[in-house]
């Protein structure tokens, strides 16, 4: 108990900073200038390089073994970290059009472009009440959204416009995120890797693509404006910092969760967090939310908790199982161990001659 109470302080503790910091270099204006650090690929690059370190760290500290992955691991590695660097500008790119409580709230939907690629790519099917998840997380969001307050100082049709093409552009990350899953989840089953090693390779080699893209693209100026960026501006440098240890400290978090406790804990801590996320960003930078907002935050999360209360009865249902499989296992057994040292004893008594 300890031990997981320990994780889940990490969790919470690593991935809420995360979230403030992440807001933080995303949205405040540094210096006397006012201006936004808007250089999110080299921002990514820190925080991929930092997550690979701190996984290769982890892994040496634990005594395990790093060895070189095969040809068609490494494909697949290559595979999930192009994907992964092209769906982070999507997240970032869409703050400039919606806040981030409502950014956060819409990522958690994130079951529902799993659940499509999971179909369209693997012909998966699901139980009912998975689709019914997916509903209540679709009405939550799209009303959270509808319920918004509208600013006075801006025309309608310009604030309905700005706010569709943010969640447009969160969509296209959510979408990214379902292939990255579903890539991730055919890796751990085909190559049975562990989550540290998939931690250590897909953030270097995401950190490779970054690289290549600052430095090989002749029109793109973003490492040097971003190098004297924080020359001018060297509070966002911390910030920056910040955002990149805790990313990759919660992450280790979260994979030690998973392997010690299992999935059912896991989401449990996670969606649970996002919530207090949300409750952060709304306490730290002044975002407003009315009554009908967060009601609509209820309705997703009813969601997403019924989808973790169901797997939760699936497992203990399949323990159950487990645990009276193991008793009539353990009580055919004793009746054959008793029945073999009767047959035995029988068989070695001596009668004595009259």
């Amino acid at each position: 108990m300890l031990r997981l109470a320990a994780c889940v302080a990490g969790i919470y503790s690593c991935f809420l900073t995360w979230g403030y910091y992440q807001e933080k270099v995303s949205t405040t204006p540094y210096g006397q200038d006012a201006l936004k650090f808007k250089f999110f690929i080299f921002l990514n690059l820190a925080q991929a390089l930092t997550a690979s370190l701190i996984a290769f760290l982890y892994l040496k500290v634990q005594g395990k073994s790093i060895e070189r992955p095969s040809k068609p691991l490494v494909g697949k590695y290559m595979q999930v970290a192009f994907l992964s660097v092209i769906a982070s500008p999507f997240s970032y790119a869409a703050l400039k059009h919606i806040d981030y409580p409502t950014m956060i709230l819409t990522k958690s939907c994130k079951l529902i472009p799993v659940m499509f690629m999971n179909i369209l790519l693997y012909r998966r099917k699901f139980p009912t009440y998975k689709y019914v998840c997916v509903a209540l997380v679709t009405l939550g969001v799209s009303g959270f959204m509808l319920l918004a307050p509208m600013d006075e100082h801006k025309s309608k049709k310009g604030v309905v416009n700005s706010s569709l093409y943010g969640l447009f552009l969160v969509i296209i990350n959510l979408t990214l995120d379902g292939v990255t899953n579903s890539t991730q989840d055919q890796i751990f089953h085909a190559f049975k890797v562990s989550g540290q090693q998939m931690m250590c390779f897909m953030n270097l080699f995401m950190s490779g693509y970054m690289a290549l893209w600052l430095l090989l693209n002749p029109v793109n100026t973003e490492l040097a404006s971003a190098i004297a960026f924080c020359q001018t501006h060297p509070a966002i440098i911390k910030d920056i910092a910040m955002f990149s240890i805790c990313g990759a400290l919660g992450q280790c978090f979260i994979f030690y969760t998973l392997e010690q406790y299992g999935s059912l804990s896991l989401v449990t801590v996670t969606v649970t967090r996002k919530l207090f996320t949300i409750l952060l960003s709304v306490v730290a930078y002044g975002h407003h939310l009315n009554v009908n907002q967060w009601l609509m935050v209820g309705v997703v999360f009813s969601g997403i908790g019924l989808e973790a209360y169901v797997k939760r009865s699936e497992k203990l249902a399949k323990m159950g199982e487990h645990k009276k499989d193991k008793a009539v296992e353990k009580e055919v057994v004793s009746e054959t161990v008793r029945i073999t040292r009767s047959s035995t004893h029988q068989r070695t008594t001596i009668v004595a001659p009259k």
